[in-house]
């Protein structure tokens, strides 16, 4: 029996008289052990507020432990410049030298280093007299003995001269109240599981600051003093400070990387500055247009590709336009459409086919325009009077079908291109003649049939590719843009959340006319539920028009992939990229780039899971 647990009873008066004289004390009870019945303590002589037994051993176990008895390690074992806390070990480096000139974000590759790092900063401010003062003797002394080598014919130091400018300038900052004056500590603990590890970490850290002309040292013989200094105890036990006005301090904060992680959307990658997920929903902004820049090689596709694989589990429909057929294998295994444009290929489509009259739209001037454009794509170039000519024979052909602006004949079955050709043929101007034999060959050549029939498709699968690699080169900018032309009179009656891929567009952009029409088509998507997605490896011929730099900043969303050293200048100057950022996209592996959403932009590293890669590269 614990004595301790045992409390004498606290008896008045008339109780202690009916005590027999006899009856031991609890505690003499307790040590003589069994006593016999006339021995007993009698219950009624017991108080009711007596404490019991397991109360007081609880207050008395709890009095034994503290938190610091909690919380405290095995041991400690401090050596000349480490410690050993259990089976960790720490080494801590203080910061003495800085660079002279910082940019934003300047301590980010210390914040992301690989390994766990402690990282304390303390701030002091100071007095803006008494730092005024110290100036003025300092800017004194430098003069001085700037003064003194000029007289004897000495070089004078450069760092002398440097340190007197900056001395100035600050001064005359502090006086303005434009700047304050701070001391500055930085210390940083490098944990470790071994004594070789923790060697191994160190020379690391100390790499990564020298690479940014930082000189750090090791804490030597103060190794427990820095520890505690990085811990959250808010104490500075190592007291190694340097004067930093308000505009460098600001540098030092390293929180600054953008966050794309939505609540809802898709996930296109991992953010290597924070390691955080980009998950976002292009539907969400102004438009989900999206531009993705990047050279051959760089992995446009395969992130393409990933998306198109995930919008679709989320119940967005998807239209491409494939130059290469490399969408097939994805929209095979997705159950999807896929429309092979070629001389045996049993779709077909015309681009005399009106669109749906809208509330308020003239659907035959519509489709006249488009076409218009249309025939440059073909033709080349026109001037203003075969322009003109061309505007009469497109109306002529529709009235030889009976279709005129009268809404009740805009439903018969319309003319095709040999029905335009014959038109021109007809005419009296020598021009007309001219005009109609630069497309001959779509009605009697190579390209018969393609794009001189009547429609015989209408898709309705949620996913649909348009492939047109087997067209001659010189075809596909015509077949590209009478596909978009359909689409785009098929889309804009059923709003809906759709993507329009078109990959290559530079086969549009470098086309004048043509890139007019996808620059319009970028602006008028988001009406109708449609983000247009933009893919080129050419760069600079896309940044070298109007509308290509046009339709990149019509698009919400930017992804800019690995790129050559001349079209990362061109990209520097539009996006405001930093050197930093520039190198980053000279020096990325495939699927690594930057992703812009809006005014937020993040490093990004496409990634897929296993299944995900096998059914793209399957």
């Amino acid at each position: 029996m614990n004595l301790f647990n045992i409390k004498k009873p606290i008896t008045t008066p008339d109780q202690a008289a009916s005590v027999p004289t006899n009856v031991a004390t609890p505690v003499q009870a307790a040590v003589s052990g069994p006593t016999s019945a006339s021995t007993v303590v009698p219950r009624a002589a017991i108080p009711n507020k007596a404490v019991t037994t397991d109360k007081v051993a609880k207050k008395f176990a709890l009095g034994l432990t503290s938190i610091a008895d909690i919380i405290a390690p095995s041991y400690v074992e401090v050596d000349f410049s480490s410690l050993k806390i259990n089976e960790q070990y720490y080494t801590t480096l203080f910061v003495v030298g800085y660079p002279r000139y910082v940019g934003p974000n300047w301590l980010n590759p210390l914040i992301t280093f690989d390994n766990a790092l402690l990282v304390s900063m303390f701030i002091y401010p100071t007095q803006s007299k008494v730092v005024l003062d110290d100036l003025k003797r300092k800017i004194a002394e430098m003069e001085a003995t700037l003064e003194s080598e000029i007289r004897k014919g000495r070089v004078v130091d450069p760092s002398v001269q440097v340190s007197l400018d900056d001395a100035l300038t600050l001064q005359a900052e502090i006086a303005k109240g434009a700047e304050r004056f701070f001391q500055y500590a930085l210390y940083i603990t490098v944990p470790a599981n071994s004594k070789d590890e923790l060697e191994r970490l160190v020379k690391e850290v100390e790499g990564s600051l020298s690479s940014l002309l930082i000189i750090s040292k090791r804490a030597v013989l103060e190794a427990e003093e820095g520890f505690k200094s990085t811990l959250p105890l808010f104490m500075d036990k190592l007291n190694v400070w340097r004067n930093m006005d308000t505009t460098s301090l600001a540098m030092t904060f390293p929180f600054i990387t953008s966050s794309l992680t939505q609540s809802e959307g898709i996930l296109y990658g991992i953010n290597q500055s924070d390691s955080s997920l980009v998950i976002f929903d292009r539907f969400s902004l102004e438009n989900a247009n999206m531009v993705v820049l990047g050279k051959s090689g760089g992995g446009k596709s395969f992130m393409i590709k990933l998306e198109v694989m995930r919008q679709l589990m989320v119940g967005v429909d998807v239209i491409i336009l494939d130059p290469e057929n490399e969408y097939k294998g994805v929209c095979q295994k997705f159950g999807g459409e896929y429309v092979e444009y070629a001389i045996s290929s049993p779709v077909r489509v015309n681009p005399f086919d009106l669109p749906v009259k809208e509330e308020g739209e003239d659907a035959l001037a519509s489709n006249v325009m488009s076409l218009h454009t249309l025939m440059k794509v073909i033709m080349g170039n026109l001037s203003p009077e075969e322009d003109a000519i061309l505007d009469k024979a497109l109306i002529l052909t529709y009235q030889q079908k009976g279709i005129t602006q009268d809404p009740n004949t805009q439903t018969k079955e319309p003319p095709l291109l040999e029905d335009l050709y014959k038109v021109l043929i007809g005419m009296e101007q020598e021009a007309a003649k001219n005009m109609s034999f630069k497309f001959e060959k779509f009605i009697k050549g190579s390209a018969a049939g393609i794009f001189n029939s009547q429609s015989n498709f209408n898709f309705k699968n949620k996913f649909t590719v348009f492939g047109i690699r087997d067209l001659e080169e010189n075809l596909r900018p015509v077949a590209m843009y009478i596909t978009l032309n359909y689409i785009w009179n098929k889309v804009r009656h059923e709003k809906k959340r759709r993507l329009l891929i078109v990959d290559e567009s530079w086969y549009l952009i470098k086309q004048k006319d043509s890139a007019e029409y996808i620059f319009n088509f970028a602006k008028r998507a988001r009406k109708y539920g449609l983000g247009l997605t933009t893919i080129t490896q050419d760069v600079e011929d896309f940044l070298a028009t109007n509308e290509g730099k046009a339709i990149l900043t019509n698009s919400s969303l930017q992804v800019i992939l690995k790129q050559s050293p001349v079209a990362v200048e061109k990209l520097a100057d539009i996006f405001f990229l930093t050197s930093g950022e520039k190198h980053f996209l000279l020096s990325s592996g495939i699927g690594e780039g930057l992703f812009f959403a809006g005014p937020n932009h993040v490093a990004i590293k496409v990634l897929a899971a296993t299944h995900e890669k096998e059914i793209i590269e399957g």
